[in-house]
């Protein structure tokens, strides 16, 4: 087992939420930007080819073992989108919170006057030991919910205040962060990954 891995994602969000995730296995996580690793491209169509070209691109430029989380918010009445265009529905401009108020507004437009809410996340994680491990370690996970006529909360980051958690009845954005590592598509896929992580090889 490795005690430190980087994870392909300049967003600060995430590497809270998995340093969190990480630290019972005494695992330390280390943002690809403490390499000066540029962001890799995502021209694919899936969330595991998007992960997949990330753990490995990161993984190369590191040294390092690399973690990638390619996820998305799915969306029933939109056929699946903005699906692995979540980041930048909205536009590529701005700072990161300002896309993610670009992205809220864009998904309220586009659900505007439709019954139909219902949404899910999904996350697919790729942990690859090297830049060319053969078997990458792959989990995934969904977290049903809707999506609200407007923001909820201040917590959590993305469309987390427009997404509906019906079995905690509040939004993602109001959950306390140690509830959220329990519920989310993220902690889900991460279970699913330790698991992986366990196994003998």
């Amino acid at each position: 087992m490795f005690n430190k891995l980087v994870l392909a994602s300049n967003n600060p969000g995430k590497l809270r939420e998995f340093a969190a995730l990480f630290a019972p296995f005494e695992i330390e996580v280390l943002p690809q930007s403490a390499f000066a690793i540029p962001e890799a491209e995502e021209p694919h169509h899936t969330f595991i080819e998007n992960a997949l070209a990330k753990a490995r691109h990161a993984a190369q430029l590191s040294g390092l073992p690399a973690l990638a989380d390619d996820s998305g918010l799915c969306v029933a009445a939109l056929g699946g989108e903005p699906g692995v265009h979540s980041a930048y529905y909205g536009g590529r401009e701005g700072s990161r919170a300002e896309r993610d108020a670009r992205n809220n507004a864009r998904l309220l437009a586009a659900l505007d006057g439709r019954a139909e809410r219902r949404a899910h996340y999904c996350c697919v994680l790729v942990l690859v030991r090297h830049a060319q491990d053969p078997q990458p370690i792959i989990a995934e996970g969904e977290w049903h919910g809707e999506i609200l006529a407007a923001p909820r909360g201040e917590g959590g980051f993305g469309y987390d205040p427009l997404f509906l958690v019906p079995a905690a009845g509040c939004s993602a954005a109001e959950l306390p962060a140690e509830r959220k590592n329990v519920l989310s598509h993220r902690a889900q896929a991460f279970r699913r990954l330790a698991e992986r992580l366990r196994a003998p090889r």
